[in-house]
């Protein structure tokens, strides 16, 4: 049931109650596209035919400062802008466009997807999952104790981030999708593999999907001894916090959540905070409140990212906030090598200062988190710090996880580049020619993109 302080706020949200998503063609239609320039209006219509974008009445009008367009952080973050894309791809894809030439114009998309590396870090080539000898569609296992499972029911949001590293779910192009159609072939992959503790729901946003059709995923993993952990990746707290306090089965959700704590099981809500303005309003607090009350934890996590959150002081009061609301802070990642990354990426230099500066400034309450750290095709490498050693300048690294679990905790060096943005910019310290784990694993595979292009 609502708590006194929903029943509150319920009035002051109830135009929002239903959810109502925009995309680069109905956006045209309200009052929001005429803030825009004729600039931002064309920026949009051309980078959305590469990018996929989708909004809702919530983010435009409750976190986005319309008298600070185009560089409000939520605007960066839910809008496509010229600069996504490279100068010449942009010119010809727009000329195309004005031609009218639509086979021409899905050909260079495709050319600009295959630059985009749609699937980094192994995901296509080296996390697959096999039941019985064949591939299980929906499901990766990259880390012994962890499966992610992709329910295609929830392979939307309720609006999309610029930089989301999962793009290629929601341009239409099924070859590129992870989606599983039932629970069944993942109960039955889960105990061939006893190792598995943890399942972690993903997407798109399993919580686009009513409560009915996500229980049908969660009630049958609940009935393995195995699984301590399931864990659900969602923006729904920021982006329509009404999924849970206003949303006509908001209290059949937070139902769901109480019978998963009642099992015995852990079930971690992993939120994705972008930037403290999502925590500000009064339903997003309230949203935060209610989940905690099912006995459910929730993780705070997002990439740094330029353009949006590149300012310590914004990580500093979302996870003071967070905490303050019963939040924990759990990663800063490190934008992802896939998409616009050119237009979104930090040097790790600055990504670790950054960091480090939030950091100092909380108590030890919200040091949970744990950052900046690369998803790599290896594992999670975050950047313990920038030091001088034997008299050179590094990067000191470490594997939070790891393919090999032997990797984890083992301290490594790179050279200290100003430049660099990623792992792969990075070369061993000391004169190695190699870091460790590459002696012990295979090459990570190339940004290629299973696509057949028109030529």
């Amino acid at each position: 049931m609502f708590t006194f302080f929903a029943r509150r706020i319920v009035q002051d949200v109830i135009e929002f109650e239903k959810f109502k998503p925009y995309t680069a063609k109905s956006i045209q239609d309200t009052e929001y596209w005429h803030k825009l320039t004729p600039e931002l209006q064309e920026a949009i219509n051309v980078v959305s035919r590469v990018m996929p974008f989708r909004t809702n009445q919530y983010v435009l009008s409750t976190l986005i400062d319309w008298n600070n367009v185009p560089n409000d952080p939520m605007f960066r973050l839910t809008f496509p802008h010229r600069d996504m894309l490279l100068e010449e791809e942009y010119e010809s894809l727009h000329a195309l466009i004005a031609a009218g030439d639509q086979v021409a114009i899905k050909r260079r998309v495709e050319l600009i997807w295959r630059r985009m590396n749609p699937h980094p870090a192994g995901q296509l080539t080296h996390n697959a999952a096999l039941l019985d000898g064949k591939p299980l569609a929906g499901v990766q296992h990259k880390y012994p104790e962890t499966v992610l499972f992709f329910p295609g029911a929830g392979q939307t949001c309720h609006a999309y981030c610029t930089f989301c590293f999962r793009w290629a779910q929601f341009i239409g192009e099924e070859e590129l999708k992870f989606n599983a159609s039932e629970a069944e072939e993942l109960v039955a992959y889960l105990r061939q593999y006893p190792e598995v503790t943890d399942v972690l729901i993903t997407g798109g946003d399993p919580l686009i999907m009513n409560t009915r059709s996500l229980a049908g995923y969660i009630e049958p993993l609940l009935q393995l001894p195995q699984i301590k952990s399931i864990r659900i990746g969602t923006k729904s707290v920021a982006y329509w916090p009404q999924r849970f306090v206003t949303d006509k089965d908001a209290d059949a959700l937070l139902a769901l959540f109480r019978q998963v704590v009642a099992s015995g099981k852990n079930l971690a809500i992993m939120g994705h905070y972008s930037h403290p303005v999502e925590l500000r309003p009064a339903i997003a607090k309230e949203a935060v409140r209610r989940i905690t009350g099912t006995g459910a934890t929730l993780r705070m996590q997002s990439p740094v990212i330029r353009h949006i959150n590149e300012d310590p002081y914004a990580w500093r009061e979302l996870w003071v906030e967070g905490v303050r609301l019963g939040a924990i802070p759990y990663y800063m990642f490190v934008e992802r090598d896939t998409g616009p990354s050119h237009y979104f990426e930090l040097p790790l230099a600055q990504a670790f200062q950054i960091f480090r500066t939030a950091y100092t400034g909380v108590s030890g309450l919200a040091r949970t988190v744990r950052g900046p750290s690369m998803s790599t095709f290896y594992g999670k490498v975050v950047i313990n710090g920038i030091e001088v050693v034997a008299g050179e300048k590094v990067f000191v690294l470490t594997f939070l996880q790891a393919r090999n679990p032997d990797w984890v905790l083992r301290p490594f060096y790179a050279r200290f580049d100003p430049q660099a943005t990623w792992l792969d910019d990075l070369v061993p310290a000391f004169g190695q020619q190699h870091f460790f784990f590459e002696h012990d694993a295979e090459p990570a595979p190339r940004k290629t993109i299973a696509l057949t292009l028109a030529v």
